[in-house]
Parts: structure tokens; sequence; C-alpha cells
């Protein structure tokens, strides 16, 4: 079906395109008679407007891209909402798109943003390092940048994180004063900023305790359910002896959790088990799972206003922003 144009407008009533225009944005050096011709068929006719080309003469498109890395999970939802209260009371639009964990097909997202000509991007990056060369270039050609939940190793970048280290740790130290000693750790690729602090605050944990660090409790592992599930698996045939389990994120934790219990193991009984996200998935699971929850939907405002900073005055020096965590202790342990 063809759109209506301005131009469709203007020869039906023998108006130029710019009177057509005008009338359309309620110019008052236009008579009334006309503007209301000119609306009244607008409306008959089903004239919308054209936001994008309209942005475009004014410099901007009132759009932002928004690069997740994945919508499986309620994480990424949680996180747009909040970006869309900000955005949506300032008349702007988003562009929603997934990595999928692929750093090529982040850098095809980065791609097709600039060819939508977005304003702005938010992104939370599936690699510290790969795509590094595409931030720089994208915000040195105007284009600005904010990263949310992992981060970049280019420290030079607006930000909106919390404190994966000392959450990290508190809920190690969780874990041992409820009596557990023998504690895995299932790490995410140390590709992933966070993977690397949320190991850090585990091991400082067990420091503190004058616990030995024991190589064969860390399990290299991905982040999803499935990668959790395959874990456990690994653990129970190689017989290592724990007594709990602290997980990168609650999808690997859930994983953990299901097949333990499926293969007979009782949590918290025999097995702790622990998270990091927070999301809804930490709460309707059985038992409900112990971890650090993430004020998700704020991490989204924030980010957003970032952007909206840095949109209106390029000039904006980047910002760093840590917000508060919480630790959420459950049955699961």
């Amino acid at each position: 079906m063809k759109h209506v144009t301005i131009k469709d407008i203007a020869s039906r009533l023998c108006l130029s395109t710019s009177t057509v225009s005008r009338a359309l944005t309620g110019d008052k050096n236009i008579r009334r008679e006309t503007r209301d011709q000119v609306v009244a068929l607008a409306a008959e006719l089903g004239y919308k407007r054209n936001e994008v080309a309209l942005g475009l003469k004014q410099g901007r498109t009132n759009t932002v891209g928004i690069i997740v890395v994945e919508m499986v999970t309620p994480f990424a939802a949680e996180v747009i909402r909040g970006i869309q209260e900000v955005l949506y009371k300032q008349g702007t639009r988003v562009i929603i798109a997934q990595s999928d964990e692929n750093p090529a097909t982040e850098r095809e997202n980065l791609h097709l943003m600039e060819q939508f000509r977005v304003d702005g991007i938010l992104i939370d990056p599936c690699h510290n390092l790969e795509n590094d060369a595409e931030y720089r270039r994208i915000q040195a050609e105007g284009t600005p940048l904010v990263f949310f939940d992992r981060i970049p190793e280019n420290e030079a970048v607006s930000k909106v994180t919390v404190d994966d280290y000392i959450q990290s740790f508190f809920l190690v130290e969780h874990l041992i004063r409820s009596g557990r000693k023998r504690i895995v750790h299932l790490e995410a690729p140390s590709y992933i900023t966070n993977a690397v602090n949320r190991k850090r605050g585990y091991r400082k944990a067990l420091e503190k305790f004058e616990i030995p660090y024991d190589p064969a409790l860390v399990v290299k592992a991905g982040v999803s359910i499935e990668d959790g599930r395959q874990a456990a698996a690994r653990l129970l045939q190689e017989g290592v002896s724990f007594d709990a389990l602290f997980a990168f994120t609650d999808t690997l934790a859930i994983g953990a959790m299901n097949y333990l219990q499926e293969q007979g193991v009782l949590v918290p009984e025999e097995v702790g088990v622990a998270g990091f996200s927070g999301t809804v998935l930490s709460t309707i699971v059985h038992p409900q799972l112990s971890t650090v929850e993430q004020p998700l939907a704020e991490m989204g405002r924030t980010a957003a206003q970032l952007l909206l900073e840095r949109i209106a005055v390029p000039e904006t020096p980047p910002r760093s922003v840590v917000l508060k965590a919480e630790l959420k202790i459950r049955h699961s342990t």
C-alpha cells in the first residue's frame, strides 16, 4: 500500500508542498481555512508524518539503539524497561538487537544501528576486547555509546555497573559462614569483565577465611542454563567433593541445581547453590535461589540518562556509575 505524502495532499488541494507542510505543523501564517482543509484531507487519506525524515532535517532521528547479549532470560527485559521509562518521556524510540554472545553478530548490529542513523547506542557487550576498535570508531564519528552490565577493556567510556567483586565476596562469605568449605565456582569466559571480578571476589573470600584455593573447584562454563547442567554433570562424573556452588549467573546456578537434584543431591542440605543476577528466575525455582540482585530497571534508567547527556552535549566527558546491588539469601543456601 502506497504511503500518502505531503505531495499527494498538495496535489489534491492545488497547494504547494511547503504550504501543506506548514499547515500540518500548525503554522499561524497559514490561513485557518487552508489549515483546516489540509488537516481534514490528511486525516481522510490516512497521512502519517515521516518522523525519520523530519528528524534528519533537524540533525537527529530521535531513535536510540539497544544491543543486548541475549533475550532468553528476564535480565535484558528489565533493563530495557528502565531504558524506555526514560526515553519514551523524551519522545525517543528504540531499536533493539541481540548479539547472542557473538562478537561478529554484535558488530553487524552496530552497523545496523549506524544505518538507521540512531542518535546513540546503549550496549551490553559480549566481549571486552573483540569490538573495541568499532566502539572507538563509532564514537569518533559522532555517535555516543553507553555501556551497561558488562564493560569493554577501554576505561574511557560511559558505563553503568554494579560492584561485582565486593558482592561476590559477600555471597561466598555467606556460604562459608553457613559451614561450607568446599565451594565450587562456575566461572564464565575471562573475556567477560564481570567474570574476572566475580572470581576475584570468590578467591578473596576464601583467603579471608584461610581456605586454600583449589583449582579443581573452579569449573569453566558458559552462561546458560544448559552450561550449568553440563558443569554439574562434569563435577559428579569426576567425583569432585563439594558442599556449595557459586555460579557466575543465576542461569548457570539454576542449571547446575536442577541437575544436582535430578541426581538425588539434596539442595541445600548437601550442596548450597548461589548465583548472581537477581532476575525473577531466582524466585520461581525450587528451592528459591540465593543471589546478588542487581537493580536492573535502575541500570536501564541510568544508562539512558547518561546517553541523553552525551547526545545533548557531545563533549560531555565519560561517566562511570556503580549501582548498589543487594544480597538475597534464600532456601538454596
